[in-house]
């Protein structure tokens, strides 16, 4: 990949060339949130307030960028979220995203809507499959979908529990986009001035949420819904405690909680062995534009567990991996970045971002002398 490096030298190149390469309701899907966005504001500006002592006179310094995660090792500490509808950012993403991460050993987490199924990914993803659930309320519909990621060799359950309600997403809805995704004149004529994504989608087909259609009755399936409102919402309960106990019985796996961002559920999902693993994260501001930034969170859920954290919301690069990593997380994940990646390169994206991000961590871990992440909180200038 290092031919991309002298133009997309950073994640901002790559979110440049996309918004400028997929069509502006695509772009309105994937890059907004809810509310006026100011959720998006405090996780930048939580993550800019970290400051990390530069070293002088450690002599020459090779990081060493391996991890350990729920009993695998991965050579770099970060994977791909879970994304809704990805194959409606790029045609075919859900594949392209599941093979790259096949390639750099590191996860990739389905979506329950995304538009592919675990079945049609099966064969992308090697080792490195993490399935995510918006909870069925039906219990035949959930132990079906647990034995269809189970089958297609996804071993990892992300249970995302922040989603009690459809958020506004004020921005996707004046975009204009529907589910399934309906061609009116007006994004019609988007569509025409992006001839990539344009002749993508023609080959790869309209997206639709080809899991949960299984499931949904004809009359769910053959009109046009409002995209806060679409089939997964209707077939989806919020879970409670009794909810996530009976599905760790179901599921034989690791189980990981996303979206906790209060310490108290941490400490209590530890204290009855309800998961594996803690996913601190506000959504990236698409749910709640009232909620602290997501760095804030991981201190106090730091302090009240001791599972692993992985950390999302916000994530920009190389050095913000390390500053969630100095301030506790074991782990990062990310969604946007890599569907900037796609809509600015093709499949070439998501190869690039990874060589991106691991040369932007090296360089800033050797410019505060740390040589593993064990050495990073020593390094903190802000706490």
């Amino acid at each position: 990949m290092t031919q991309f490096h002298s133009r997309y030298p950073a994640l901002s190149d790559l979110k440049s060339r996309a918004r400028a390469r997929i069509p502006h309701f695509v772009w309105e899907y994937l890059d907004s949130a809810t509310g006026s966005e100011s959720v998006l504001r405090r996780n930048r500006a939580a993550l800019d307030a970290v400051l990390m002592q530069p070293a002088a006179l450690r002599g020459e310094i090779t990081p060493d960028l391996s991890c350990r995660l729920l009993g695998r090792d991965y050579p770099q500490p970060f994977g791909i979220s879970p994304v809704g509808m990805s194959g409606l950012v790029w045609p075919d993403a859900e594949r392209i995203l599941a093979a790259s991460a096949a390639r750099a050993q590191m996860p990739y987490c389905l979506s329950t809507v995304a538009t592919r199924t675990p079945e049609e990914v099966a064969d992308h993803i090697g080792d490195q499959g993490w399935f995510q659930m918006y909870p069925p309320r039906d219990a035949g519909i959930r132990r079906d979908m647990l034995a269809r990621a189970k089958g297609a060799g996804l071993h990892t359950l992300v249970l995302t529990v922040d989603v009690p309600a459809a958020s506004r997403r004020e921005r996707q809805t004046r975009g204009g986009l529907t589910q399934p995704p309906r061609l009116t004149p007006r994004l019609a004529l988007q569509v025409a001035r992006c001839p990539s994504w344009a002749f993508g989608t023609l080959k790869h087909g309209m997206p639709r949420m080809r899991l949960m259609d299984g499931y949904a009755p004809k009359e769910m399936t053959g009109g046009t819904l409002p995209s806060t409102a679409h089939i997964g919402y209707l077939l989806r309960a919020a879970p409670d405690w009794e909810y996530l106990r009976i599905l760790r019985e179901e599921w034989q796996g690791a189980l990981i909680l996303k979206g906790v961002m209060e310490s108290e559920v941490a400490a209590q999902a530890q204290a009855d062995d309800l998961a594996d693993a803690i996913w601190v994260s506000n959504h990236a501001g698409r749910q709640f534009d009232g909620a602290p930034a997501a760095l804030d969170a991981l201190r106090a859920i730091r302090r009240a567990t001791t599972l692993p954290l992985i950390f999302d919301s916000g994530i920009e690069g190389g050095l913000d991996i390390l500053r969630a990593l100095a301030l506790g997380a074991d782990f990062v994940m990310m969604g946007r970045a890599w569907h900037y990646a796609l809509g600015a390169l093709g499949a070439d994206g998501p190869d690039h971002l990874v060589d991106l991000l691991r040369k932007d961590m090296i360089s800033n871990m050797a410019q505060i002398g740390a040589r593993r992440f064990a050495d990073l909180p020593a390094r903190l200038l802000t706490l």
